[in-house]
Order: structure tokens, then C-alpha cells, then sequence
């Protein structure tokens, strides 16, 4: 073997160890980054959700203001999930919203692992992390009739226009999302985060 040829290959092998390095390096970093405490996953989670819940309020304001509550029972029937789902790709995850008085059956609270949660929400009212079974780390958060404006769908019958009672009950015929009051607890977020504690 010529000298240059032995200096070829011992910087080609100074080279192979030296990436071999630099992914090991980079494979270590990744795994710290993949673990992230209790409140860092908290804060995660609470900002997708208060960017889906903005998000779905705006949209949902918006169509009563163009055409009251009638229009908004309309276009949440056709638009409430695609809302939630396109925030859910922004943020590459899936989210939900569920609720024991579902208006939406997609919304029901179905799985075990949800009903615990929902217990717990309804006892400590506030967010928190939950692993399931699987080993998936989820992101629950109250979510509570914030707004006055909320009672005109959501409300008694003295507060739901009749008409909106009847595009409700055509739209959604077996609603139970009725008979709030201000501030009474109406259902949880449910986000899967992709990092665990």
C-alpha cells in the first residue's frame, strides 16, 4: 500500500469514527429531549389547548354575530370538529373534546381511561397528566361554560331561542348538552402528548 493510499484510508477511518461519534452524540441528545418534566408537559398541554379553545370560540362568536344562534348551530354541525382537528395538525397530535352531556356523539365520553380522568376533573377542576395503559401520556383540562353567550345553545329552555331548540334536537337528536349555567363545568380536553415524564 502507497503511502497517500494509507492516508486516505486513515482519514477515511478517522472520518467514519468521528460520525459514528456525532450520532451517538445526537441520539443521546434526542433522548433527553423525548423526557420532559411534569409542568413542562403541563405547559404543552395547556397551550394546545387554549390555542383549540380560542380558536373554536372566535369561529363559533363569529357565526352567531353573521346569523345568531341558529346560523352557529349550523355551522358547529359542520365545522366544530374540522376546527379541533385542524388545530390537532398544526401541533401533529389528536385531540378531543368529551363530555358526559355530549351534544355531538363523537364527543362521549367512552373509554375507561377517559372516565377516570373525567372523575378526576370533576373533583379537582383542573388540568393535569395522565399515563394510560399503553404507556400514552394525555393532556386533560376542564372546560367550563365560560361565556353568556354559550346559554344560547347550551342553556335552559328559557334561554335557548325555540328555534335553535329545533335545530338542535333536527341536528343532533339525541343532545344532552343542555341545562347549563354560567361556569358549570361542560367538558374536558383530551390531548395525546408525544413526549412522556
Amino acid at each position: 500500500m502507497h503511502v497517500s493510499s494509507r492516508i486516505r484510508f486513515i482519514i477515511a477511518f478517522l472520518m467514519l469514527i468521528s460520525a459514528c461519534n456525532s450520532n451517538n452524540a445526537n441520539t443521546k441528545s434526542t433522548e433527553k429531549n423525548t423526557s420532559k418534566t411534569e409542568a413542562e408537559l403541563l405547559a404543552d398541554g395547556d397551550s394546545m389547548a387554549t390555542t383549540a379553545q380560542r380558536n373554536l370560540l372566535m369561529q363559533v362568536s363569529s357565526a352567531i354575530q353573521k346569523g345568531g344562534t341558529d346560523y352557529a348551530i349550523s355551522y358547529c354541525n359542520e365545522n366544530a370538529m374540522l376546527l379541533t382537528d385542524a388545530v390537532a395538525q398544526k401541533y401533529h397530535t389528536n385531540i378531543q373534546r368529551l363530555s358526559d352531556k355530549n351534544r355531538n356523539p363523537k364527543n362521549a365520553i367512552m373509554l375507561e381511561e377517559d372516565k377516570l380522568a373525567w372523575e378526576k376533573i370533576n373533583q379537582l377542576k383542573t388540568h393535569f397528566i395522565q399515563v394510560n395503559n399503553k404507556g400514552e401520556t394525555y393532556y386533560y383540562k376542564p372546560i367550563a361554560l365560560a361565556m353568556p353567550t354559550c346559554l344560547k345553545c347550551h342553556g335552559t329552555q328559557n334561554d335557548i331561542p325555540l328555534s335553535t331548540q329545533r335545530l338542535i334536537q333536527a341536528n343532533y337528536p339525541n343532545d344532552k348538552a343542555t341545562n347549563y349555567t354560567l361556569g358549570e363545568l361542560r367538558g374536558m380536553w383530551k390531548i395525546q402528548l408525544a413526549t412522556a415524564l
